[in-house]
C-alpha cells in the first residue's frame, strides 16, 4: 500500500504514453501498441474530465468556456457547415447531371418507338428500320423489337424478346440479363414497341463529357477519366465519389412488378464541376471567392481575438454581481424575505439586482397566492364528488328494458346532465341534456335541471286520468313538464344560461316511449338494423319565457336500442379537422347493437377517444343507452 501512494493518474498517463512510444515506433509491435492506445485513451479522457471539473469549478473559467463555446465554436461550426455544403451541392450538381443525361435518353428512345407503334401495318417495317438507324447513330448497340400483329426487330439479327404482356408504358432504366439498359416501351392499338439502348462504361464515363467517372450501384469500378485538379486551387480541389440522393429507379426485364433503386455515384472535382455549370469562367470565378473567403476568415479571427479582450474585462464585474445573488438566495433560501441585494451602475445588471429585489418583495404574495389556488382546487374537487353523487347510480331493473348511462367531464365538473327514475305506476322516466357553457357555472344549472324535474315527477305534475278498468293512473306530460322546466329555468337563472334538454317517459306495457326534445341532438333509434333520428319537438330551455313543445311517441321493441348523447360525443376532431359525426355514431353502434349496453356504450366512447386527437376531452362526453329486452 506505502508503494502505490505516490502513484497519480497523471503520473499512470505518463508511463502509458512513454511505453505506447515504444512499442508503436521503436518495437513496431503493433498489437501490443493498440493495447496499449485504448488503455491509454481511458486514462486520457479521465484524466481530462478531471482537470476541466477542477478548471471550470471557478466562475472566472466558467466565463472563459462560455465565451469559447460562444465566440469560437460557432466559427468553427460554420466553417464545417460551408465545407460539408460545398461538398454536397457540389456532389448533387454533378449527381444530378449524369442523371438529367440519363433520362433524356430514354426519352430520346420513346419519340421514335412511339412513330413506329403508331404507324400503319404496311409501312411498319420500313418506319422500324428508319427509326433503328436513327437511334443507332446516336445509340450504339440500340435494339428495337415490335410485337403485336407483327413481329419486327432491328437489327434484323436482334435477339431482344418482346416485353411480357403485363408491361406498361415505360420510359427510364430497367436491367436484362444482369446489363443496364437506357428504355422506351410504347403500346399502341395493340402494338408494343420497345427500344433497348446499353449503357455501357463508354457510354456512361462519357454522359456528361470532362465531369468524371460515373457508376450506377455502390460496388464495381468507375466508367471514365477523373480530371485533373485545377491550378491555383491546391487542396481545395479534391477527387472525391458523390452519391446521389434520390436513387435511380431500374425496372427488371424479366419482372416488371419488381423496380429496384440503384445508387448513382460520380467522381469528380469542384473544378469539373464548376467548369462543366460555368465554362471555363467558373475557374476563376471560384478561386476569387476563395480568396475572399480566406480574407473574412482572418478579419473574424482578429475580431474573435479582441471580443475575448473584451470579455475578460467584464468577468469582474459579473462575478461580482454574481455573488451577490448567490448571498441573496441564501438568505431566501432561510426565509429571510427582507433581504436586499446591493445595486450599482445603471447596466443590466443593475437591472438584474433590482429585479431580484423585486422578486423578494412578491414571492410573499405568490405563496398567499399559490394557498389559494390550492384552496381552490380543493373546492373545485369537491364540487366534481357532490357532482358524481347527483347522477344516478344504478338504473331501474325494469322488465322490458334496460338502461346504462355515463358521463366523462372534460373538467373536475360537467355541464352534461342525464337520469332516469322509475315512476310510481311501474313506468321509467329518462332524460338527457347539455348546459351552455362549462365549468362550475355550467354543473350547478345542471344540479337545477336535475332538482327542477324530479321535483315535478314526484309532485305528479300534469296529471290525467285515463279511462280504463274504473281504476286511475298518473300520465306524465312530457312536453307540460319541459315547458314547466323552461319557464321556471328563464325565470330564476341569466338570459345567457339555457341548456338542450330531451326527457322521454316510457310506458312498460305498451312499450311506447313518449317524448319532448328541447332543442337536443336528435337520439338515435336502431331498430331490425335501420336507424332512425327521433325529431326535435321544441327549442332549447332557459332562453324564453314562454315555448310551445310537442310531444311525440315512439314504440321500442324488443332488441331496439336506442342511443342519446350530447355534442361531446358527435363533435370530437381529428388530426384533419373532421368530426366524428352522427354518421360514425350510427355506424358504430350498428355494429354493436346487438351487444349489453354496457359494451354499446364502452365501443362508442373507444372509437370517439380514438376518433379525436386532443391530449384531453374537448367537451364533456354523455351518452345514455337503452335496449329493449325480450
Amino acid at each position: 500500500m506505502n508503494a502505490l501512494r505516490g502513484v497519480t493518474l497523471p503520473r499512470v498517463f505518463g508511463a502509458l504514453l512513454a511505453l505506447y512510444l515504444v512499442l508503436e515506433f521503436a518495437l513496431h509491435a503493433d498489437v501490443w501498441a493498440d493495447l496499449i492506445f485504448v488503455v491509454l485513451a481511458v486514462a486520457g479522457t479521465i484524466l481530462a474530465w478531471r482537470l476541466a471539473r477542477r478548471s471550470i469549478w471557478s466562475l472566472r473559467n466558467r466565463l472563459y468556456v462560455t465565451w469559447f463555446f460562444i465566440g469560437v465554436v460557432p466559427i468553427l461550426l460554420i466553417l464545417a457547415l460551408a465545407a460539408s455544403g460545398t461538398w454536397i451541392v457540389c456532389g448533387q450538381v454533378a449527381a444530378h447531371l449524369v442523371n438529367s443525361e440519363l433520362d433524356r435518353r430514354a426519352a430520346a428512345l420513346a419519340t421514335p418507338a412511339l412513330i413506329v407503334s403508331q404507324a400503319g401495318a404496311a409501312d411498319r417495317a420500313l418506319v422500324a428500320e428508319q427509326m433503328g438507324r436513327l437511334l443507332a447513330e446516336h445509340m450504339p448497340g440500340v435494339q428495337v423489337v415490335v410485337s403485336g400483329a407483327q413481329m419486327l426487330h432491328y437489327p434484323p439479327e436482334s435477339n431482344l424478346e418482346p416485353p411480357a404482356a403485363d408491361w406498361k408504358e415505360y420510359v427510364g432504366c430497367l436491367r436484362r440479363n444482369g446489363r443496364y439498359y437506357s428504355a422506351a416501351i410504347v403500346t399502341t392499338d395493340g402494338t408494343t414497341v420497345a427500344a433497348l439502348a446499353p449503357i455501357t462504361p463508354e457510354v456512361l464515363g462519357n454522359i456528361v463529357p470532362g465531369l468524371g467517372a460515373s457508376r450506377i450501384g455502390l460496388q464495381g469500378p468507375f466508367a471514365g477519366v477523373v480530371p485533373e485538379p485545377a491550378e491555383g486551387w491546391g487542396r481545395l480541389d479534391f477527387e472525391t465519389p458523390w452519391p446521389s440522393i434520390d436513387a435511380i429507379p431500374v425496372a427488371r426485364w424479366d419482372n416488371p412488378a419488381i423496380t429496384q433503386k440503384e445508387s448513382l455515384v460520380v467522381s469528380t472535382r469542384p473544378s469539373a464541376v464548376l467548369r462543366t455549370v460555368f465554362g471555363t469562367t467558373g475557374l476563376d470565378w471560384a478561386q476569387s471567392v476563395t480568396l475572399i473567403f480566406v480574407l473574412l476568415l482572418i478579419t473574424l479571427l482578429a475580431v474573435q481575438l479582441i471580443s475575448w479582450v473584451i470579455g475578460v474585462s467584464l468577468t469582474r464585474t459579473v462575478t461580482s454581481a454574481v455573488q451577490a445573488m448567490y448571498e441573496g438566495t441564501e438568505r431566501i433560501a432561510q426565509g429571510d424575505f427582507s433581504w436586499r441585494i446591493p445595486v450599482k451602475g445603471n447596466d443590466q445588471l443593475a437591472e438584474l439586482g433590482n429585479s431580484f429585489n423585486n422578486m423578494t418583495a412578491q414571492i410573499e404574495n405568490l405563496v398567499v397566492i399559490a394557498k389559494e389556488k390550492e384552496r381552490l382546487q380543493s373546492e373545485v374537487e369537491i364540487a366534481g364528488e357532490v357532482q358524481n353523487q347527483l347522477f344516478p347510480r344504478a338504473a331501474p331493473s325494469m322488465r322490458t328494458i334496460e338502461l346504462v348511462g355515463v358521463c366523462e367531464a372534460a373538467r373536475m365538473v360537467s355541464g352534461d346532465y342525464y337520469d332516469y327514475l322509475a315512476l310510481p305506476d311501474g313506468n321509467l322516466a329518462l332524460a338527457i341534456g347539455d348546459v351552455a357553457g362549462k365549468g362550475i357555472s355550467a354543473a350547478l344549472l345542471m344540479a337545477s335541471i336535475q332538482s327542477i324535474m324530479r321535483t315535478q315527477l314526484a309532485a305528479g305534475l300534469a296529471r290525467s286520468a285515463v279511462a280504463g278498468n274504473g281504476q286511475t293512473a298518473v300520465r306524465f306530460s312530457t312536453s307540460g313538464i319541459v315547458a314547466q322546466l323552461n319557464r321556471q329555468l328563464y325565470a330564476n337563472t341569466a338570459p345567457e344560461k339555457y341548456a338542450t334538454f330531451f326527457f322521454g317517459v316510457y310506458d312498460e306495457q305498451s312499450r311506447v316511449l313518449s317524448y319532448t326534445n328541447a332543442g337536443h341532438l336528435q337520439p338515435l333509434l336502431i331498430h331490425d338494423g335501420e336507424s332512425k333520428l327521433l325529431d326535435v319537438t321544441g327549442t332549447v330551455v332557459g332562453a324564453f319565457p314562454v315555448i310551445r313543445y310537442e310531444e311525440q311517441a315512439v314504440e321500442i321493441a324488443a332488441g331496439d336500442v336506442l342511443v342519446a348523447y350530447t355534442d361531446g360525443i358527435t363533435e370530437p376532431e381529428n388530426a384533419y379537422g373532421q368530426e366524428f359525426g352522427i354518421e360514425r355514431l350510427t355506424e358504430t353502434a350498428l355494429r354493436w347493437q346487438n351487444c349489453e349496453p354496457k359494451e354499446i356504450v364502452a365501443k362508442i366512447m373507444e372509437a370517439v377517444k380514438h376518433w379525436s386527437t386532443a391530449p384531453e376531452l374537448p367537451d364533456d362526453m354523455t351518452l345514455v343507452i337503452a335496449r329493449g329486452l325480450a
